[in-house]
């Protein structure tokens, strides 16, 4: 796979990435430390973690990721140097009162703080991408559709936190910053401020992509392509519906394989993935593959792969079999008609896991 630079950083990634939240949860250490040495032997130098995962994300396990990682780190001399590791600063802590003690807010010394314990868990001197899980302000995501203005409270500001990761980047300890779950307006002003003020400029975004999530085609690309910035796509599988084992049975995670997160984590069915209708969709798509003589996996994940706004796709696995499938997807061409098919099934259903 040949490397793409990301943004106007000087980070040049593999265009597949490993997600890694599974780690700590689904996925014990000694089998995440198998998946991250096969990565590797396969090319992908490219991690991507975050201070509040495993997911879904429990006050047991918040930081495990990064720790298993560090660990994998520690015990692999060499390693780090062939790697761009990611990871994120959560948000505000959304009923998560082991983030910050139930913090509102995303303060400059959160950043700071967050930026030298991820460090520690992640055995490393440096963050090679860092970014803000979520954004600290009112806007909807998770599921959420509509912005509602009255739910504005007062919390720091974009300049106040880019300030504090100019800090970090001055000082060493970050090499590039990005945002995830953001909106053109976001993208936007994190790169207009930073242009007034010389502070560093965001390289990626990373926000859900998938067949049954296409909003970043609803504006966030015209404004990511136009200002630079690159996008990182998150389940590219949408959650795992897109694979195919949700396709027997019923609706809201019914019919899954008992170790599936959607069936075993009411929290998530609730949340967008576990929709009847990003359900019915994903069905849909996968019966489309198959008509075509792909499995569901290979044509969710050559959408992502092929598109011209994902700069690297995120790919979260519980095996190294897994993995390798994932990997194997790499260089599936779909033909353009396939993808008016896919484009007029888009039409028909819109983006039911948004």
């Amino acid at each position: 796979m040949q490397k793409v630079q990301l943004g106007s950083s000087d980070l040049q990634v593999t265009p597949v990435c490993l997600g890694t939240m599974t780690f700590g949860e689904q996925v014990d250490e000694a089998t995440a430390h198998s998946i991250l040495d096969r990565s590797l032997e396969r090319g992908v130098n490219f991690l991507d973690a975050a201070e509040m995962y495993s997911v879904p994300a429990r006050a047991e396990t918040f930081g495990a990721t990064e720790t298993i990682i560090g660990n994998w780190l520690a015990r692999r001399p060499g390693a780090r140097d062939k790697l761009v590791v990611a990871t994120k600063v959560a948000g505000p802590a959304r009923g998560m009162p082991w983030i910050r003690k139930g913090s509102p807010d995303l303060t400059p010394q959160d950043i700071v703080q967050a930026c030298e314990d991820s460090l520690r868990r992640l055995q490393t001197d440096v963050i090679d991408l860092y970014q803000i899980h979520w954004p600290a302000r009112n806007v909807p995501a998770f599921g959420m559709v509509y912005f509602d203005p009255a739910k504005d409270k007062g919390v720091s500001s974009i300049h106040q936190q880019l300030e504090a990761l100019a800090g970090l980047v001055k000082a060493g300890k970050v090499r590039a910053i990005g945002l995830s779950n953001e909106t053109p307006y976001g993208v936007h002003e994190f790169v207009r401020l930073a242009e007034q003020h010389g502070l560093p400029k965001v390289a990626t975004v990373q926000n859900p992509f998938c067949l049954i999530n296409r909003t970043v085609e609803n504006g966030l690309d015209e404004t990511m392509h136009r200002l630079g910035v690159s996008l990182l796509a998150y389940s590219p599988l949408g959650f795992g519906l897109l694979t195919g084992k949700y396709d027997a049975g019923g609706t809201s995670g019914a019919g899954a394989p008992g170790d599936a997160r959607i069936a075993r984590y009411e929290s998530v069915r609730k949340q967008r993935w576990g929709r009847p209708e990003a359900l019915a969709a994903a069905r849909r798509y996968n019966a489309l593959a198959r008509e075509h003589g792909l499995t569901p996996t290979q044509l969710a994940l050559a959408f992502c792969y092929t598109k011209w706004q994902v700069a690297s796709t995120i790919i979260g696995v519980t095996s190294v079999a897994q993995l390798d499938e994932d990997l194997d997807a790499w260089g599936t061409q779909l033909s353009p008609e396939l993808l008016a098919v896919i484009d007029a099934i888009r039409w028909e259903l819109r983006d039911p896991a948004l």
